[in-house]
C-alpha cells in the first residue's frame, strides 16, 4: 500500500512541554517523514506521511502528547506528500 499524507493541528497545552521532541521521537520510531512545528497561535501543526497505520498509530499517540502536555483536540486534514525524506522540526510560523 502506498504512503499516506495528513496534516495535523495539535490544541491545547502542547508548547513548551517537549511536544516537538515527542513528535520527532515517535515519528523515527514509526518510520514516519514529515515535519513539525510550533505555530503562533499556541498550536503545534505537524505533516505526516507514511503506511496508513503508522500514520494512524502517530496521530493517535499526538492525542495522548508527552506526559506535561494536556491535548484538547487534533484536527486533521488530507495533503499532500512534499517530497520529505526525513522528519525534522521546522521553525515557528
Amino acid at each position: 500500500m502506498s504512503d499516506v499524507a495528513v496534516r495535523i493541528v495539535i490544541e491545547g497545552r502542547v508548547q513548551g512541554v517537549g511536544f516537538r521532541a515527542f513528535v520527532t521521537m515517535e515519528a523515527a520510531r514509526r518510520e514516519i517523514r514529515g515535519w513539525v512545528r510550533n505555530r503562533r497561535d499556541g498550536t503545534v501543526e505537524a505533516l505526516l506521511i507514511g503506511p496508513p497505520e503508522s500514520v494512524e498509530a502517530m496521530i493517535e499517540a499526538c492525542r495522548r502528547g508527552p506526559p506535561l502536555a494536556r491535548v484538547t483536540q487534533v484536527a486533521r486534514e488530507q495533503a499532500r506528500d512534499d517530497g520529505t525524506t526525513d522528519f525534522h522540526d521546522r521553525p515557528t510560523v
